[in-house]
């Protein structure tokens, strides 16, 4: 976040690092650039890593290399093998006509040229379609909950959907073993006094299960599209090219709990999930890329943009995969405008667009994982990518983001990390690599109660890790291991109960850092990143003890586990040159070398 205009005097005058904070804006030829790439980069400071994941890719990948058991709970009527369908009649397209065989009590079916129609008044029918037309449908109508068996059966229409159910019912749409499926509309539609929303479109319940292969082509809407609820079960492998709207559009939610799903959209502000209700990630692997820039929406004075997953209400995740790449101005990677839960499975987002600016006021800006309500990263692996322009954040709240387990790693033009509120460390693995802002970024009080955490933000006045302490708030560590870089930092409150160390100084990226206490190592780090002048770096660990003494050495070598550089479990063989040292370390921390260049760096703990 910015810093206030005394400090950034302060920093000036006093000549501690070359002042570059996120109002600088770098408008070139290598606005996406990465490090190491070239390209204009901040005053005083050479970004030289992302920790690979500045080399993350997504591309849409159909093999199905996946193993996947499912427990059908047998009360549940959304199983299709929860209900019997006894009766079976078949449709067979070839070219401008269609073949019907054979009937049920109840049930009308009408042909005209390849549209084929359904009648139905009667319980357990299931329908098999077969064969392929360039100019017909599948149409229902019916008062209960019916099968189609999708046997080899290539549908265009060249007037509205491909598949029309108007019943309001459950359909089970299954995908019979080892076939090849598809549905394409036309250009356009022709008018109807009938919900048609899509390639695919069911006013009821829409339930994908089956071992097969189906590829949805939409040209004029959506994808697939229910007025109720759209739930895609293991096995399935399913493809959604959507070029004038969203991949796969529900009313009440969208739950992917297993299968290959592969979505592309290129329309503007489309989505490649959106639910007016509930986004339910439980397993699979579901692919999206949109690259569709942003538009201002009159109903809600404000501007939209693509998102690989948008959900009017929650987000949840809890295994499975889910990767997201969005190209456009303004475009996201999940978005939610309630709260985000993620307790497993794993997360990759890519947004590379700038800014979709459609007025002074009303902009979209690109984010990776973006909540309106609350977050929470419980369990399972994160991994975000934000390198469009000024604004594009990693990971941003609009509530309070409380991470608890797993891994989260986030690398991002803007802040990596961001919270509007209070932002909670409790566990897992967290790295945060601010490019041209801060690693961590609260703006409430920053909580560092467990886990194990990098954090990088470029140079003064941005920070490694940064609470509001303009506006009251402030850094409270209790536990866990933490190392924030920046050109300046948030030094920790009195509230604190787990001491720290705060060091201010020059250090190259490559540099391997070694907190002793006397001869036993206490923590370890190499930096991934250079400063062109002060580096202030925050050292917390559950090691760290009030009243012991501390020698901070430079240019160490050791071996051990890295984490984006924290040396875990490290054996040094060699630890260099002193930095500084700490006789008896004060709480809430202690100073080393000049820090004075840092937010709050005026004031704080002794050791110095």
């Amino acid at each position: 976040m910015k810093r206030n205009i005394y400090f950034m005097m302060i920093a000036a005058i006093t000549l501690l690092v070359a002042s570059c904070g996120s109002g600088d804006v770098w408008e070139d030829s290598n606005d996406n650039m990465t490090p190491g790439t070239g390209g204009s980069m901040s005053a005083g400071t050479t970004t030289t890593t992302g920790g690979d994941l500045d080399k993350l890719t997504i591309a849409i990948d159909s093999t199905t290399a996946l193993t996947e058991n499912e427990s059908v709970p047998s009360d549940d009527e959304d199983y299709v093998e929860n209900s019997d369908f006894t009766s079976k009649i078949s449709i067979a397209y070839s070219g401008s006509s269609a073949t019907v065989t054979g009937s049920a009590t109840g049930v009308t079916v009408t042909t005209s040229g390849a549209d084929v129609t359904v009648k139905s008044t009667a319980k357990n029918i299931e329908y098999v379609l077969s064969g392929s037309t360039a100019d017909g449908s599948f149409k229902v109508y019916s008062d209960k909950k019916y099968k189609v068996t999708l046997n080899g059966v290539n549908i265009k229409n060249n007037d509205g959907p491909a598949f029309n159910d108007q019943s309001g019912k459950r359909v089970f749409m299954v995908l019979s073993s080892g076939s090849f499926n598809s549905f394409t509309d036309g250009t356009s539609y022709a008018s109807s006094s009938e919900d048609q929303k899509g390639t695919i479109f069911s006013e009821g319940k829409l339930i994908f299960s089956g071992a097969g292969k189906l590829r949805v082509y939409a040209n004029t809407k959506a994808g697939i599209s229910a007025d109720d609820y759209v739930m895609i079960r293991p096995n399935t492998n399913i493809y959604i090219k959507a070029t004038a709207g969203n991949g796969i559009k529900a009313n009440d939610a969208v739950t992917v709990n297993g299968g290959i799903v592969n979505i592309e959209t290129s329309a503007t502000a489309s989505k490649g999930i959106s639910s007016d209700s509930l986004v339910n990630i439980n397993g699979g692997r579901t692919i999206i890329l949109t690259t569709g820039g942003g538009e201002y929406d009159s109903d809600e004075n404000d501007a939209s943009a693509c998102s690989g997953v948008k959900s009017d209400y929650d987000f949840t995740m809890k295994g499975g995969e889910l990767q997201c790449m969005s190209s456009g101005a303004g475009g996201k990677g999940i978005s939610s405008d309630k709260q985000i839960i993620i307790n497993d499975g794993t997360v990759k987002v890519i947004t590379t667009g700038k800014t979709y600016n459609y007025s002074q006021n009303i902009d979209s800006k690109a984010k990776g994982i973006k909540s309106d309500g609350n977050m929470e990263i419980n369990g399972g692996s994160v991994m975000v990518k934000a390198t469009g322009s000024d604004g594009s954040e990693g990971i941003e709240s609009k509530g309070t983001l409380k991470i608890t387990g797993g891994t989260v790693e986030a690398y991002a033009y803007d802040d990596a990390i961001n919270s509007a509120s209070h932002m909670y460390i409790q566990g897992g693995y967290i790295y945060a690599f601010g490019m041209y802002n801060d690693g961590l970024d609260s703006n409430g009080n920053m909580y560092i109660q467990g886990g194990t955490t990098v954090a990088y933000g470029t140079s003064s006045p941005e920070c490694g890790i940064d609470a509001n302490e303009e506006g009251g708030y402030h850094v409270i560590i209790t536990g866990g291991t933490l190392v924030g870089i920046g050109g300046g930092t948030s030094y920790p409150s009195s509230s604190s109960t787990q001491p720290a160390i705060v060091y201010g100084g020059s250090v190259s990226s490559g540099t391997t850092l070694a907190l002793n206490s006397s001869s036993a190592n206490v923590l370890t780090f190499k930096m991934g990143r250079t400063y062109g002048g002060n580096a202030v770096i925050l050292f917390t660990s559950p090691s760290l003890k009030k009243g012991s003494s501390y020698t901070l050495y430079s240019g160490a070598t050791a071996t051990g586990t890295d984490w984006h550089g924290l040396i875990t479990s490290a054996s040094v063989s060699s630890t260099g040159s002193s930095a500084g040292s700490v006789s008896s370390l004060s709480s809430p921390y202690s100073s080393i070398g000049n820090t004075s260049g840092g937010m709050g760096g005026m004031g704080g703990g002794g050791g110095r």
